[in-house]
């Protein structure tokens, strides 16, 4: 079944669970859908969530008050809820940023068929959250952009491209190819007129640096080789063969060893 995993809906059960459990250890947390009402969640989107920041152990805690029941207006409860230290960590970064960068922003959803590929960049990139896997997929996938043509950017984008279940909600339409394209409409826009960019090693990864924000505990270069990575599984040889032709020099060797 796929679900969408939300930064803004995860940011606000982090920081109920964070401001509860300041006062007492192993927190009694109880979530109402009102706390989320400028998200426009469901229930059941929001116990899929629990479900992901459970298991992939940004929080531990013990999920009641009648969860089976998507259409009881009863809150949930979560027992003993507590973050981990990525969960924390997780916690600060969102903390760092305005709504305007992406946190708390209705609507950015990661749809689950793609959690297979962010966590293979989160894994071999060292990142804490699958959040700055999106992230940063997006500002490498930019870069790549701005040395191709029009031309070979669309055909990479049409073999990143995995039709999503048929719906109209918007958190379920997320696939790989949404990463390829520009979240900027105007940059995505300019991308499209303009001739490809000749930019070298360097300028490559401090864009990706810069650009990306990245944090302390990687480095351009292993988060590259990371989303280089995850995006080779997706296209076919032909495919690969001709992004190799338009990286500069290191940034080609980082792509032909991924």
């Amino acid at each position: 079944m796929t679900i969408g995993l939300r930064d803004d809906v995860a940011y606000i059960v982090l920081k109920k669970i964070k401001e509860s459990s300041q006062n007492q250890k192993d927190a009694q947390v109880n979530l109402n859908l009102t706390d989320f009402s400028e998200q426009e969640v469901t229930k059941k989107e929001l116990l899929d969530n629990l479900d992901y920041l459970n298991e992939k152990a940004y929080i531990k805690a013990q999920v009641g008050g009648n969860p089976e029941d998507a259409n009881s207006p009863s809150p949930i409860i979560l027992e003993q809820a507590t973050l981990t230290e990525k969960g924390r960590q997780t916690l600060k970064k969102m903390e760092s940023h305005s709504p305007a960068d992406g946190f708390g922003r209705p609507g950015s959803p990661i749809a689950t068929e793609n959690v297979g590929f962010l966590e293979k960049v989160m894994l071999e990139a060292n990142l804490n959250d699958i959040f700055d896997a999106r992230d940063l997929t997006v500002v490498v996938y930019r870069v790549m952009r701005d040395v191709m043509t029009t031309e070979a950017a669309d055909r990479v984008a049409a073999e990143l491209h995995t039709e999503a279940q048929p719906t109209a909600d918007k958190t379920l339409q997320m696939e790989v190819a949404d990463l390829w394209k520009d979240t900027n409409p105007f940059v995505g826009f300019i991308s499209r007129i303009r001739q490809p960019l000749i930019i070298k090693d360097d300028r490559f990864l401090f864009r990706i640096a810069q650009e990306g924000s990245m944090p302390e505990f990687t480095d351009a270069e292993r988060v590259v080789k990371a989303v280089f990575s995850a995006t080779k599984e997706q296209l076919s040889s032909e495919r690969i063969a001709e992004i190799s032709q338009w990286l500069p020099g290191k940034v080609k060797q980082l792509w032909n060893q991924a």
